[in-house]
């Protein structure tokens, strides 16, 4: 069996070396992804610089996480410093080769860091950090064009091998994936433009793995509004994070689920366990 976590961390650097309540609430939500011990990890947000991690980030990480390999790509110019990044980890032993690639994506997306692919011979395991369509969903329309850019670009990787695809995708897919739709239809990651992307995402020849172990359950999210000092506490959440996978291999799916990020707000992690 293999197990795969994806986690948006928002800020590595904070996390592995800030000593802010937050920060500490992290460093927990690490050292819970450490005793899962699972075979990849990956993470969104990172937010390093383009140089990647710096010295005092690799050592922490092999404290933390012994024996596993870390690839990663960060933003880079003409995009902002500091901004968006996805890294992975993977155990000792995994044979696997890094892909970046750059998806015809619009504006400085593709230069965001975020899209991160390993080729594990047998699977491609991708990690994405899909754009916000940001404050007066003034991003909107080039986030369209990203998800049209991505799912043909993970459909290419499934006509040659399955593919497992985590990450944050910053939509909440249906009604039932968060905790109040009737009043977020116009939000980020609930218009009807996001939701279609997704819908069209998953008709590539993908499955949701949440919803294929657990069907329509309900009050099951994995982010909670950080601004909303109760969100968490009153499970005020959306599901926007996701492992799927090709349809041709999700009954080898036997668990997706969240971890348990205790009182921290925004993103939890979500784990999948398959035989792959």
């Amino acid at each position: 069996m293999t197990k795969f976590i994806s986690w948006n961390i928002d800020s590595l650097n904070a996390a592995l070396t800030s000593d802010s309540p937050r920060a500490l609430l992290s460093r927990d939500v690490l050292n819970t992804l450490a005793r899962e011990d699972a075979d990849i990890i990956a993470i969104q947000e990172t937010k390093l610089p383009a140089t990647g991690p710096a010295k005092k980030h690799t050592e922490a990480l092999e404290t933390l996480f012994p024996g596993y390999h870390v690839e990663w790509i960060s933003s880079e110019p003409p995009a902002r410093k500091g901004y968006a990044g996805t890294m992975i980890l993977y155990k000792e032993g995994i044979q696997a080769e890094k892909i970046a690639p750059r998806i015809g994506a619009p504006s400085t997306m593709d230069d965001e860091g975020r899209l991160l692919v390993l080729d594990c011979g047998g699977y491609y395991f991708a990690n994405v950090y899909t754009p916000n369509a940001g404050d007066g969903l003034g991003r909107l329309g080039e986030r369209q064009e990203w998800d049209k850019c991505y799912a043909e670009y993970i459909s290419q990787l499934d006509q040659k091998k399955p593919v497992i695809a985590c990450g944050d995708f910053n939509v909440a897919h249906k009604e039932i994936d968060l905790a109040h739709p009737e009043s977020n239809h116009m939000s980020a990651g609930f218009t009807d433009e996001e939701r279609e992307g997704f819908t069209n995402l998953l008709a590539k020849g993908f499955v949701d793995t949440f919803r294929y172990v657990h069907g329509d359950v309900k009050d099951v999210y994995s982010w909670w509004a950080q601004r909303i000092r109760t969100s968490k506490i009153n499970n005020s959440g959306w599901r926007i994070d996701y492992f799927l996978v090709s349809d041709r291999i999700k009954e080898r799916v036997k668990r997706s689920e969240m971890i348990d990020s205790g009182p921290r707000q925004d993103h939890t992690p979500i784990l999948l366990e398959m035989e792959i």
